[in-house]
């Protein structure tokens, strides 16, 4: 796995971006790419072959988002292992908590890491969503 800025990042973590959330979930590429990019800490895994196959970014303001992981490597828990990766950046930073948008369907896998769901559910390019927190004060076990 790399961590690291935009730049370095950029082509790996974009490619996944547009095949998941671009060609899989139809989400218009001028919403999927974002100018808070540049500003945010990447996490890039790759599978052993390295072929980048999971990504995710945390914001300057404790937000984990844009977590996207290519069909093919869904369920070999490589996706945790970007969330935990990205939630330990927050940590190291100094940041209270972390706050994300999850897509309805994948509560759950955020729930198995510590989150809450909080709120209602509202839409966000055409696909259901529920923002969900977890504080960072503490130290329980992920995943």
């Amino acid at each position: 796995m790399r961590v690291g800025a935009w730049a370095a990042l950029r082509e790996d973590a974009s490619a996944i971006r547009h095949d998941v959330f671009v060609l899989e979930q139809q989400v218009p590429p001028e919403l999927e790419m974002d100018e808070m990019d540049a500003h945010c800490i990447h996490a890039v895994a790759y599978d052993a072959g390295g072929t980048p196959v999971a990504t995710g970014r945390l914001l300057p303001d404790g937000h984990i988002g844009r977590m996207a992981v290519r069909q093919s490597a869904r369920g070999t828990g490589i996706g945790g292992q970007v969330l935990q990766r990205l939630i330990q950046a927050a940590r190291e930073r100094g940041d209270s908590e972390v706050v994300l948008s999850a897509q309805v369907h994948a509560l759950g896998f955020y729930t198995r890491y510590g989150f809450v769901a909080e709120g209602e559910v509202y839409m966000d390019a055409g696909i259901e969503h529920r923002t969900m927190s977890l504080p960072l004060n503490g130290d329980r076990p992920l995943g």
